[in-house]
């Protein structure tokens, strides 16, 4: 926990840090779905991405759990992708990297969202109060599909070098 913050503050903090990273990763695929890219919603959706990230960190855990699973393995996705963009200017195989590492960093923060959700919101908590039930497993499998078919289209239709020649 950051000194300082009451433990209901930080939750607050970190989940409008997340919610910040989906909307703008979001803003960022539907982008490349049109063959752009915004610098701007890049660069506050990879921020935000980390930051939700990292922050996960600091909650109060007796053991290293799947949520710190989650993190790391978000957090060495999102090194892959930052390094594709802005050292290797996504010049060719990076173009690829960035993407798939991108667009998992915004499934695993959707992942985490749904996750919550379940928990968290009354209507959802009784259809899934283990997070085991058919309803959670659909909703995390069609979570998985959309992103798997939008990073298949993002691949197909975003290349930059193309854009910027037009």
């Amino acid at each position: 926990m950051i000194v300082g913050l009451s433990t209901s503050a930080f939750t607050t903090v970190h989940v409008i840090i997340s919610l910040i990273g989906i909307f703008s990763g979001a803003a960022v695929l539907f982008g490349w779905l049109g063959g752009k890219s915004s610098d701007r919603w890049t660069a506050l959706f990879l921020a935000t991405t980390v930051l939700t990230s990292v922050t996960g960190f600091f909650f109060h855990s007796a053991s290293f759990g799947p949520p710190h699973v989650l993190g790391v393995i978000s957090l060495v996705v999102l090194a892959g992708a930052i390094s594709a963009l802005y050292i290797f200017h996504l010049a060719g195989f990076w173009r690829w990297v960035y993407i798939v590492g991108a667009t998992m960093a915004l499934y695993l923060n959707v992942f985490v969202g749904v996750v919550q959700a379940f928990q968290k919101l009354p209507f959802l908590q009784p259809l899934a109060p283990t997070q085991s039930e058919p309803p959670f497993l659909i909703a995390q499998i069609a979570v998985l599909a959309i992103f798997v078919v939008l990073g298949f289209l993002s691949l197909k239709r975003f290349h930059p070098q193309a854009s910027a020649a037009t």
